[in-house]
């Protein structure tokens, strides 16, 4: 026999704050999908929260392809294979580098590891900021300022120490016996991350990849300062579509490319959740 739900006061005031929490979040996301679809016409009319009587994907189409910046009207498309080409390389680098920091800082205890593992900890709470000048001024030098290379291994430095706390904590969490067995088969630095540790870190490595994805291609301020204006990312030239002051401002245009420019993280979030969840519950904030 089915046990019935009882709708006590505080079970009715936890839905009523999820369904408050889940429209003050999907509402604007609503506004946004109907008015990129909306004409113009439609749009001046001031309802921004009734349907299109007219659907249209013109503007879909203008604001990957069509949107003006200033003088060139070549729309975001070129901002996101600059934002692949730049996250890629600034997740897979960033990762094995810090996994195999914490690897170190988990196992091998090398002299000072300790007060490495506290510059780490500074490091990750340091604001970009802070450090922007003093990073043009070292990639000016060495003749990367506002090259490719250039914003990846400013990626690569300001990831370095929230990857190697991740994995430090997460390795900090697997038996030492079983480091301790491969050491007596006669496995090396390397031979042991590459085959023990490495294969249990999936759970970690998503949770990193989640993060670094995210955190890069949401990024604006070092895509603006570092990458270059042949290597603007998505979000820089989004908020040149936005902010053109060529011709008329058109709402639609606008709000599809603001929607083309978050579907890489919404979707990452909607495939990954769950491993994420996973990563998390394995280890990743423990230590």
């Amino acid at each position: 026999m089915k046990r019935r739900a009882h709708f006590n006061p505080a079970r009715i005031g936890i839905y009523a704050f999820l369904l408050t929490a889940a429209l003050f979040f999907l509402l604007p996301l609503y506004v946004m999908l109907v008015t990129s679809v909306k004409p113009m016409e439609e749009i001046r009319l001031g309802n921004i929260f009734a349907l299109p009587l007219q659907l249209t994907f013109a503007p879909w189409r203008d604001a990957w392809s069509g949107a003006c910046t200033g003088a060139s009207c070549e729309g975001i498309r070129g901002g996101f294979w600059n934002s692949v080409a730049i996250t890629v390389p600034s997740t897979v680098l960033p990762i094995l580098i810090g996994a195999i920091n914490g690897y170190a800082l988990s196992f091998w205890k090398p002299r000072g590891a300790q007060l490495l593992f506290g510059v780490l900890m500074v490091g990750a709470f340091i604001p970009l900021q802070v450090m922007i000048y003093p990073l043009v001024r070292v990639l000016g030098t060495f003749g990367v300022f506002g090259s490719l290379p250039g914003i990846v291994l400013v990626h690569m430095i300001f990831a370095m120490p929230v990857m190697t706390l991740l994995f430090r904590n997460y390795y900090a969490g697997v038996p030492h016996e079983l480091f301790q067995a491969a050491r007596i088969d006669g496995g090396g630095f390397f031979r042991i991350f590459a085959h023990v540790m490495l294969p249990m870190s999936l759970p970690i490595i998503v949770v990193a990849a989640i993060m670094q994805v995210t955190g890069v291609w949401n990024d604006y301020i070092l895509g603006l300062v570092f990458a270059g204006r042949d290597n603007a990312p998505m979000t820089v030239q989004l908020n040149n579509v936005i902010n053109t002051t060529t011709g008329t401002r058109l709402y639609n245009v606008n709000m599809a490319a603001t929607i083309l420019t978050s579907l890489v993280p919404l979707a990452i979030y909607f495939i990954s959740g769950r491993w994420f969840v996973r990563g998390i519950a394995a280890g990743a904030v423990k230590g």
